[in-house]
């Protein structure tokens, strides 16, 4: 039986990885700058990363997409931060939208804060609005059934 290989970009120094499933659940490293893979916490993506970190990670990716003039935005930051640390084999990013406007673009984010779940490049569902963490970790986890 073989196993299966998970792509991963580090969030650190952006090499893309390949990950045995198996290894997922034991905080593999880069192999490129050995930082944790998997960091249990929001990463800021840039014009740069946004469009990698989407289609290359195999794994379950939720990027927030928000505005530093949003209060909803502002609110729900801890929220998400605290439903990362929860959700330790799940990818979670964040994109400002007013200082990355081209790199949100492409997405069609219509309304702040949009939380957007991407697997293997591809959108597989999307939540707008201020959610608190119980509701985050509760939708991210129905994505993962």
């Amino acid at each position: 039986m073989s196993e299966q290989n998970f792509h991963l970009v580090c969030p650190h120094c952006q090499a893309t990885n390949r990950v045995p499933s198996e290894r997922l659940a034991s905080s593999p490293n880069c192999g490129k700058c050995g930082e944790r893979l998997l960091t249990a916490s929001p990463h800021e993506l840039t014009a740069q990363t946004v469009g990698k970190v989407i289609q290359k990670n195999d794994v379950l990716t939720i990027v927030d997409f928000w505005a530093s003039w949003c209060q909803p935005c502002l609110m729900m930051a801890p929220q998400f931060k605290a439903a990362a640390s929860q959700l330790p084999q799940v990818v979670f990013a964040k994109v400002q939208t007013d200082k990355y406007e081209q790199a949100a673009a492409p997405y069609n984010i219509r309304s702040l804060p949009t939380m957007v779940a991407f697997r293997s490049g591809k959108e597989i569902a999307r939540q707008s609005g201020a959610l608190p963490s119980d509701q985050i970790i509760q939708w991210v986890r129905g994505l993962q059934a």
